[in-house]
């Protein structure tokens, strides 16, 4: 059921952290892999490493809030391939600050990646699920979409509302695609070291107590944990599983 041997896979945000461990885990599932970010170097290293694997593997340099890059990107991967069967929206940062603190640009900076983001590389990608009439897309909201922090440590107000948006977008979408055989869902990962992370909330001792602290299993995310729910969501074993939202995180939006 989680086999995704002929199946081609996109992947958003490939360059670092959860988006490069989920194009391993797809090229490990068997399926053949689009790498699409801005730091091209990065993907075609990737890309040898998959290649390596057995895989057909494309590298392509793309910036998701500028539509041609978009319309572009996602028409070489299709003229490559022939079908784009999964589509991973990982692209994604987190702008800190409160609505006091944030400025526009810094807003809007939020949004348009992981919103418009989101939206760009699936409008140029569905219609080639539609035209198959098989889809699995799954967005990379947050734990964040639906639980915030009243501490300065960890304020995010412009980070909320994307990925808030993203379970609204993700809704909408499972909602209309549905009848075209595609599902579409969202997963929440909590606190996972990441690129993005890494030199953020990860120097920061008294966040990670703090987190740490409330966390049920006590500790952030390992590199890996999140690709069971990604490959899940992305295989005939989700094929009546649509509009839904899995948190990763350890337990700590329960308590």
């Amino acid at each position: 059921m989680f086999d995704l041997t002929g199946k081609v896979a996109v992947v958003t945000g490939a360059s670092s952290g959860l988006g490069r461990d989920a194009a391993m885990a797809y090229a490990q599932a068997g399926a053949d892999v689009v790498l699409l970010a801005r730091r091209l170097e990065r993907l075609e290293a990737l890309a040898e490493e998959l290649k390596g694997m057995g895989r057909d593997v494309l590298a392509i340099k793309m910036d998701v809030t500028d539509e041609e890059s978009v319309k572009s990107g996602i028409a070489q991967a299709y003229e490559h391939f022939g079908h784009l069967d999964i589509l991973l929206n990982n692209a994604g940062i987190a702008v800190g600050g409160g609505v006091d603190t944030l400025t526009v640009e810094d807003f809007d900076k939020s949004i348009d990646v992981n919103v418009k983001g989101i939206f760009l590389v699936s409008k140029y990608v569905v219609k080639h699920m539609i035209e198959n009439e098989y889809g699995r897309i799954v967005n990379i909201a947050s734990v964040n979409a639906v639980i915030a922090d009243k501490d300065d440590i960890f304020v995010r107000h412009s980070y909320n509302a994307s990925k808030a948006a993203v379970l609204g977008l993700t809704k909408g979408m499972a909602a209309t695609y549905g009848k075209n055989n595609i599902t579409v869902n969202a997963i929440g990962p909590g606190l996972f070291e990441s690129e993005m992370t890494e030199d953020t909330l990860f120097k920061s001792d008294d966040f990670l107590t703090l987190y740490y602290g409330l966390n049920p299993m006590n500790r952030a995310g390992k590199q890996g944990e999140l690709n069971g729910t990604i490959l899940y969501f992305s295989s005939d074993a989700a094929s009546y599983t649509t509009g839904q939202f899995i948190v990763v995180d350890g337990g700590m939006s329960i308590v």
